[in-house]
C-alpha cells in the first residue's frame, strides 16, 4: 500500500544554520560545518518557517517511508555535532601482557598505533577520519579520548579501533583483551 503523503518536522535551535540545496544538507554551529549528501533517498525539503523545516515523502512504500526518520535523525546528530560535539572513551582491557598505544601525526592524518597486544610482535594502525581527534587521557590510565562533530566519523573511528584489536584462534570468553568502548558522550555537557 503507497502512502500518498509522509511527513516528519525538524525544529533548528536558534544558534543553529541549516542550508539544503539539491538535497545536500550543510549544518553551520558554533563547533563547525558539517555537510551530508541525501542525494540517494527520494524525500523533498519544505522550510514552513526559519526554525522548522519539514521532510515530505510523496506516494511511498513502508520502507520509503522509514527513511523519513533516518533523514531527521541524521539532520538532528549533525545539529548536536555542531553544538555539543561528539567525544567516545575506549579503555585498554588485558590480562597479561599491557597494551601499548601510541598515536602519531603523519600527513595531516592521526593514527593510532597499537603495539603488543596478547604478546604479538605485529604492530596494529587504525587511521582516524577526518574531523576525528584523539588523545590519551591525563587522569586515568590506559584510556583513549576520540572527539569530534561527526557522530559517524567518531563513533566508526571508536569501531576501527576496537576491531583491530579482534582476538583470533582463540575462545573470546576467556581471552577478553582489547581496546573497547566505555563511555560516549558530548564534548559540552549539558549543565
Amino acid at each position: 500500500m503507497k502512502y500518498i503523503l509522509s511527513t516528519e518536522k525538524l525544529v533548528v535551535p536558534d544558534s543553529v544554520e541549516v542550508k539544503i540545496l539539491a538535497r545536500t544538507v550543510t549544518v553551520t554551529g558554533s563547533r563547525g560545518k558539517l555537510t551530508k549528501d541525501l542525494k540517494h533517498l527520494n524525500v523533498s525539503f519544505v522550510r514552513q518557517s526559519p526554525a522548522v523545516i519539514e521532510i515530505q515523502l510523496h506516494h511511498g512504500l513502508r520502507k520509503d517511508v522509514a527513511t523519513l526518520r533516518t533523514v531527521k535523525t541524521l539532520i538532528e546528530n549533525m545539529i548536536t555535532g555542531v553544538t555539543k560535539g561528539y567525544k567516545y572513551k575506549m579503555r585498554y582491557v588485558y590480562a597479561h601482557f599491557p597494551i601499548n598505544v601510541n598515536i602519531e601525526n603523519n600527513d595531516g592524518k592521526t593514527q593510532v598505533e597499537i603495539r603488543n597486544f596478547i604478546g604479538e610482535k605485529i604492530v596494529r594502525r587504525v587511521t582516524m577520519l577526518p574531523g576525528v581527534s584523539v588523545e590519551a587521557s591525563t587522569n586515568v590510565k590506559d584510556e583513549l579520548l576520540l572527539s569530534g562533530n561527526s557522530l559517524e566519523n567518531v563513533s566508526q573511528s571508536a569501531a576501527d579501533i576496537q576491531q583491530a584489536c579482534h582476538v583470533k584462534n582463540k575462545d573470546i570468553r576467556k581471552f577478553l583483551d582489547g581496546i573497547y568502548v566505555s563511555e560516549r558522550g558530548n564534548v559540552i555537557e549539558d549543565a
